[in-house]
């Protein structure tokens, strides 16, 4: 039985700019906190791009979903890397933003991908998925599996190695991710059929089950007294009530604890045995703290190679401070990190150890 509430508490640092950070957009018509939300968060990208625009190399493709939509995605390369080494089948990484699969739009994950490309050297990949209250699931989980096809199908064009492809993202897009590497190994996506698996996941502030299928969680738990939906729940950036605003928007209908699409967390040992190497970054302050660590535990106990990291104190998406937390710096080298790491191809060590931060 676990009990990570030690990880909980805000830390000095936060306390320190939380008061000066700006103020969650609510009591607005969902479409308009969309739309100023997801205007902030491009803005932000777009400023930090001025600096490092002249070392990338971007360009805009379009994939088709399964129903016709058009979807964006963008490639980023380090501009160096693609004036020296003319060399194919590069390890390619598929970026999924987050927001609650309300926020987000390929703009705004510009800083990110670039300074992911950069960093690691690998071939990023950003997609946007379509998002809610217009798209409701499964949309955004099929759009995904559209692209992964895709991309295999394109790894030439591309200059990717078919067989380094790896997956990673932030919250709602972590949650993507790790139910289409679930999914896939367990054979339950028939478009993917014989397409190579993903090769790694990064797995950044997980949501990784849905708040309706929670029991089997806080079965795990010590007692549920210390279950971070209790102790977080009026947590900072992401209360409970703004988490179950994203799900509700979702409308899902009828969840099952045991249907591993919508709930890769409540997977068992051996339905998670045989994953590939996963790295996890994991907030103490955050409401989707647990679900995240008793995932990483499962994925251990079942011989996959994982690597745990958690902010301690820190809340969901604290990261949007910037360089005013210096935790800041520690979640990039978590997320670039993993991509590396799991291209080393490691070994599972069967011991559940958390780097804190």
């Amino acid at each position: 039985m676990s009990d990570y509430s030690i990880y909980g508490g805000p830390s000095e640092d936060w306390l320190a700019v939380e008061a000066d950070l700006p103020a969650l957009p609510t009591g607005l018509p969902i479409a308009e906190m969309q739309r100023l939300t997801n205007e902030m968060r491009s803005k932000r990208a777009q400023d930090a791009m001025v600096a490092i625009a002249d070392k990338i190399r971007i360009h805009d493709l379009t994939v088709k979903a399964r129903d016709g939509y058009s979807l964006e995605l963008r490639t980023y390369l380090s501009a160096q890397i693609a004036a020296e080494d003319q060399q194919q089948k590069r390890p390619t990484y598929l970026h999924l933003h987050g927001g609650g699969f309300l926020l987000g739009t390929i703009d705004s994950e510009d800083a990110t991908c670039t300074n992911m490309a950069l960093e690691t050297g690998v071939l990023v990949l950003n997609l946007n998925y379509r998002h809610t209250p217009q798209y409701t699931y499964p949309t955004a989980w099929h759009d995904v599996q559209d692209a992964y096809l895709w991309i295999q199908q394109n790894i030439d064009q591309l200059g990717g190695d078919p067989n380094r492809v790896l997956m990673g993202g932030v919250s709602a897009g972590a949650w993507l991710t790790a139910s289409l590497t679930m999914e896939m190994h367990l054979g339950n996506i028939k478009e993917l059929a014989g397409v190579p698996p993903v090769a790694g996941q990064v797995l950044m502030i997980p949501p990784v089950v849905h708040p309706d299928c929670y029991e089997p969680q806080l079965r795990r738990l010590q007692k549920g007294a210390i279950s971070s939906y209790v102790e977080n729940e009026f947590a900072p950036l992401l209360p409970a009530a703004r988490s179950r605003l994203f799900c509700e928007l979702l409308q899902v209908e009828n969840p099952r604890e045991d249907d591993t699409n919508l709930n890769p967390g409540n997977a068992t040992i051996e339905q998670a045995r045989g994953l590939p190497p996963t790295t996890f970054g994991v907030c103490g302050l955050d409401l989707l703290r647990d679900e995240g660590l008793l995932f990483a535990k499962l994925l251990t106990e079942a011989d996959v190679p994982t690597n745990i990291h958690v902010f301690k104190g820190l809340p969901h998406g604290f990261h949007s401070a910037g360089n005013r937390l210096k935790a800041s710096a520690h979640w990039a080298t978590v997320m670039h990190g993993g991509i590396s790491w799991a291209l080393e191809q490691p070994k599972a060590t069967g011991k559940f150890d958390v780097t804190v931060w």
